[in-house]
């Protein structure tokens, strides 16, 4: 069955504090992007599903200087889920008070609004990481 997990959808989900992704019924992966075969095994038996929200930081960086929508400066991680997919969100935390020890901490994951870009017509969502 292909599976097409669109932006839309994934923006909803987001604002319902949901991290949908694509999931193989076959062996078990789990993929963050629409897909028509599973990236691990080629299989088609896909289907949309919630991913854990919670995961580890794997790396972090802060900005300084921000594009429109966001106010600078703030802290950007890559975490792995807890369902094995890396993905890149805001961490709610001092950009100033942050270091090297975050590498490895908890964190559970949920969403919040970005005001649109001058290119975006709607207010969109990004993912937000809170320390756990």
């Amino acid at each position: 069955m292909i599976n097409q997990l669109s932006l839309n959808e994934y923006q909803k989900g987001l604002a319902d504090e949901k991290l949908l992704g694509i999931h193989c019924k076959k062996c078990n992966q789990f993929s963050f992007h629409s897909s028509v075969v599973c990236k691990h095994c080629g299989s088609t038996e896909l289907e949309t599903k919630n991913f854990e929200a919670a995961g580890t930081i794997k790396t972090y960086t802060v900005i300084r200087v921000a594009s429109d929508g966001f106010e600078a400066p703030f802290v950007v991680a890559l975490v792995k889920t807890d369902s094995r997919i890396h993905v890149m969100g805001n961490l709610d935390i001092d950009p100033d008070s942050v270091g090297m020890e975050l590498i490895g901490k908890r964190v559970s994951i949920s969403s919040k609004k970005v005001n649109p870009d001058p290119y975006a017509k709607e207010v969109t969502h990004t993912l937000k990481f809170v320390l756990e």
